[in-house]
């Protein structure tokens, strides 16, 4: 398994996150969905969520794709309410294009300053 601080391809959840949860701070787990917290965090409160099966972006979300994207959207919901409950604000992103360093949909939930 590659190291998560050294990583370098193109889909860090395929390649490391999804096959090795166990090596994660896992926030939700479950058949479609894989939430914890990032690896080299921007923010001070900095969880990712993303679907275990790869789907390129959110922009080439198909209708094969609803099941994932509904259970995505229900999971980040949760965790941005808990978030927000717990640190009075939180906030959600997801990158698109060159913006997506990853090239595996995910949405960012953070809170708190930058790092």
């Amino acid at each position: 398994m590659a190291d998560a601080l050294t990583y370098t391809g193109t889909d860090f959840y395929c390649d490391v996150a999804i096959p090795a949860p166990d090596a994660l701070d896992v926030v939700h787990e479950d058949d479609l969905v894989l939430a914890f917290h990032h690896t080299r965090p921007f923010w001070d409160v900095h969880i990712v969520v993303v679907p275990t099966r790869h789907i390129a972006s959110l922009t080439t979300v198909g209708p094969e794709d609803e099941a994932d994207l509904r259970a995505l959207l229900s999971a980040v919901q949760q965790i941005a309410r808990d978030v927000e409950r717990e640190h009075g604000a939180a906030a959600v992103l997801t990158n698109l294009g060159a913006y997506q360093d990853s090239k595996h949909l995910h949405v960012h939930v953070h809170s708190g300053g930058r790092r």
